[in-house]
This record gives C-alpha cells, sequence and structure tokens, in this order.
C-alpha cells in the first residue's frame, strides 16, 4: 500500500522500516521535513527514488507533501497485546461493524493519544488500508490493533482479564452519572445501526453520551474521543477530586 504525508511516513520509517519497499520523493522539492525523512529513509537501508511531481501524484494523489512510501500492509496484532498493560490503565476501543475508514483512521488518532488500543470486529469492518493510514496521520503505526470473529467472546474474555465493559447507546445511562475509570472496554457501534443487539446484551452496562434535545447522534469517531477523553480524565484526577 502507498503511505503518504510527512507523519504517516515518518512513523512508518521509524516503526516498520523493513516493511518499506521503497520512498518516494518529488524531485525538486525543497523542503528541510522531505529532506529529514529521506536521510531518515537511507539511514534505516531504505531504497529511497526520486520521482517527477506527476508520478508522485499517481501514486499518492495530491496531498502528499512531497513524499511517499511503499509500504507492505501492517499486520494486526494479537488480541492479548490489546489487553496487556499495568492493571487500572487499560482502555480498550472496541468498534462493532464501523466500515467508514475515515471514521476508523481518527478513532487511531483518538487511541494513540489517549494511550487505548483498538481492536475490530473481522466481518463488516474497514480493514488497515491506505485510507485508514492517511486519515490516522501515522497513528497507525503507534497503536495496537487487534481484530476477532466473535464480538461476545471477545467481551468476555476481556471481562475475565479484568476489564468493566461499557457500550455506547442512546438508551443508556448518562456518562457523567458512570465511573468509567480503571481497565475499560469501550465499545461502539457501526455508523448507521449502532451496536448490535448481542454486543449491547455482552456488555456490563450500557452510556450514552448527554446532547441537548433534537441533536441526534455524533459521529463514531466523535463519540470515541468523548469516550475515551472522559476515561483519561477520571483515571488522571487528582485523588479526593469528583470524578
Amino acid at each position: 500500500m502507498i503511505v503518504s504525508g510527512f507523519h504517516p511516513v515518518r512513523e512508518v520509517l521509524e516503526r516498520r522500516p523493513r516493511s518499506v519497499e521503497a520512498l518516494l520523493v518529488q524531485r525538486g522539492r525543497k523542503d528541510s521535513r522531505a529532506a529529514e525523512i529521506e536521510e531518515l529513509a537511507r539511514g534505516k537501508g531504505v531504497s529511497v527514488r526520486i520521482v517527477a511531481k506527476e508520478e508522485l501524484d499517481r501514486a499518492a494523489g495530491r496531498a502528499h507533501n512531497g513524499v511517499a512510501a511503499r509500504v507492505a500492509e501492517r499486520e494486526y496484532d494479537a488480541v492479548e497485546e490489546c489487553l496487556a498493560g499495568p492493571k487500572g490503565s487499560r482502555c480498550v476501543l472496541f468498534l462493532d461493524e464501523v466500515t467508514d475508514p475515515g471514521n476508523l483512521g481518527s478513532v487511531l488518532r483518538t487511541a494513540a493519544a489517549a494511550g487505548a488500543s483498538v481492536v475490530l470486529t473481522e466481518r463488516h469492518s474497514a480493514g488497515l488500508n491506505e485510507t485508514v493510514a492517511k486519515a490516522s496521520a501515522g497513528a497507525l503505526e503507534r497503536v495496537k490493533v487487534g481484530r476477532v470473529v466473535n464480538a461476545a467472546r471477545f467481551i468476555e474474555g476481556a471481562k475475565g482479564a479484568g476489564f468493566w465493559v461499557f457500550g455506547a447507546a442512546v438508551e443508556g445511562e448518562s456518562l457523567y452519572s458512570v465511573d468509567i475509570s480503571g481497565d475499560v472496554v469501550l465499545c461502539l457501534g457501526s455508523e448507521g445501526a449502532g451496536l448490535r443487539r448481542l454486543t449491547k446484551e455482552s456488555c456490563d452496562r450500557l452510556i450514552s453520551i448527554p446532547m441537548l434535545p433534537g441533536a441526534g447522534s455524533l459521529n463514531v469517531a466523535v463519540a470515541a474521543g468523548v469516550l475515551a477523553f472522559d476515561w483519561v480524565r477520571r483515571r488522571t484526577a487528582p485523588e479526593g477530586n469528583p470524578a
């Protein structure tokens, strides 16, 4: 696949240099960041090709900032790795059939910023493709991403590993009245239908984001950001302060 833009290319060169088949740099580009990425690639032993802008446009589209990389697709992490970490500070964003790659990329950015991992359903979910890599702005390389066949089985396994599981649903309790600190799995559903019935039934509790009447529902990536950073707020609140 093609990864383009300064941040995504730098991330993949730093974290997975052996998966990079070649770095493409626009001919005549006079930019210190492009020069730094070219130097980084050469230092990692990655082949560097200086190409015309037209060739780079064909390979990566127009929003490439003068650099792109041909990269082997990223493999999924083991679910056990997604659930790993120090007790009391683990957060997993579970996406139940989220199909839009732009949304998945945005969720990955949120996960990287909040210190969370991401788990996807194997069927009816966006894969780790070029669009996701671009939308994640490099976060795809910094976040543990697992994939499961059976959502209910994954949730039961997470509970067995010490997690509380919360599902985002309009009929749920207000987020502000529920303690989501500690080790949590935050389940978010697809763009249209939300969480599936069996996924809801597997959760410990259902929670909702309070909104004004008539506001409808939030985009799944926005909702993931609200939930993830409410978890961060509660986890980092000074002891004795109300969460």
